[in-house]
């Protein structure tokens, strides 16, 4: 009996001794996964504060680079159908006649393009009967003047690129004629940067013959503030405000950029058979899923699901349009008389 309970004793010292060690090990292994976890943690915060600053570092890099990014306006000839305002481009013929041709050229646009489009054809020859265009040479050899006429480009401001810089302080100014098209942004860049002037913020220096612009690269610009309320009188009797003038001399260089743009958008939609074969079923499709999706009818999944088939509906219609239908658009037939 006393030998029996010795060896019981025994045992649980025995197990007691065995567990401590475990117990110890598993707080200690608890403690370091604890440990693990946080440093861990502290690891993703670092990244994600090191990625934040580093992208705020690129973005204000960008803007001092590119200049503040333009807000994007509503223009009226951007949708699918849309046409020009030609009444907003013969105003802004007019803000670019008074106040930009002075020191900018658009030496790409003859007075025959205004023809139809913002004025007629008696109008823009009298405008181009206005102007003195160095022509000839004639039977004796020498060179004259004559009145302009609707082939002759518009007039350029200065006699070349060195006469311009000089008459700038240095800067040149650009061509308009494609200025939408070969900006970034192209025609709400050109907006914000007409309206964008301001009184440089609190700590930014701009040196004598420069101006603030947050939208230039830099910020800094050599042009002057050119549109100021007043600064021409519409002939419709419109109210020349900064910003109308800005939306009109916009819309003037959008068109001088694109002056195909209408007839484009009307030969590849309703008079191309191949496009409206697929694109009237499409436009009818969308208004009556939009109208359908506004009455309640169809649950999200369900309106989900018709934009899904559209969508492949439009891809299929571009797919044949470039590169099925292509071949058969670009051939050319030749009849041999010969054999």
């Amino acid at each position: 009996m006393a030998g029996g309970a010795i060896h019981q004793l025994l045992r649980r010292k025995l197990q007691c001794q065995s567990t401590g060690p475990t117990f110890l090990s598993s707080i200690i292994s608890k403690r370091d996964d604890a440990g693990t976890k946080s440093l861990r943690a502290l690891a993703l915060l670092g990244v994600g504060i090191s990625g934040f600053l580093s992208f705020a570092t690129v973005a204000s890099a960008d803007e001092a680079e590119h200049g503040l990014e333009s807000p994007i306006y509503p223009w009226p000839h951007k949708g699918i159908l849309s046409s020009y305002d030609h009444a907003s481009i013969r105003r802004g013929h007019q803000v670019y006649t008074q106040v930009c041709a002075s020191c900018h050229s658009m030496s790409l646009i003859s007075y025959r393009d205004l023809v139809g489009v913002a004025y007629t054809e008696e109008e823009t020859k009298a405008m181009a009967a206005e102007i003195e265009v160095v022509d000839g040479p004639n039977d004796e050899g020498e060179m004259f003047t004559r009145p302009g006429k609707l082939s002759d480009r518009f007039p350029q401001p200065y006699s070349n690129e060195q006469a311009a810089r000089f008459a700038n302080g240095g800067a040149y100014p650009p061509d308009l004629s494609l200025i939408t098209k070969a900006r970034h942004n192209g025609q709400n860049y050109v907006f914000a940067l007409l309206t964008g002037y301001r009184d440089p913020p609190a700590g930014v220096l701009i040196r004598d013959g420069l101006h603030y612009n947050p939208y230039f690269p830099g910020g800094a610009i050599a042009m002057p503030k050119m549109l100021n309320d007043g600064a021409v009188e519409y002939e419709d009797g419109t109210p020349a405000t900064e910003a109308q003038m800005g939306k009109d001399v916009v819309s003037f260089l959008s068109w001088a950029a694109e002056p195909e743009m209408e007839e484009r958008k009307l030969v590849n939609l309703p008079l191309n058979p191949h496009l409206s074969f697929f694109f009237t079923p499409l436009i009818d499709n969308f208004v009556k899923c939009f109208q359908i999706l506004m009455l309640g009818v169809l649950n999200a999944q369900m309106g989900f699901k018709w934009i899904f088939v559209l969508s492949l509906a439009l891809l299929q219609a571009a797919y044949y349009r470039r590169l099925r239908w292509s071949v058969l658009k670009s051939r050319k037939l030749v009849l041999d008389v010969v054999n």
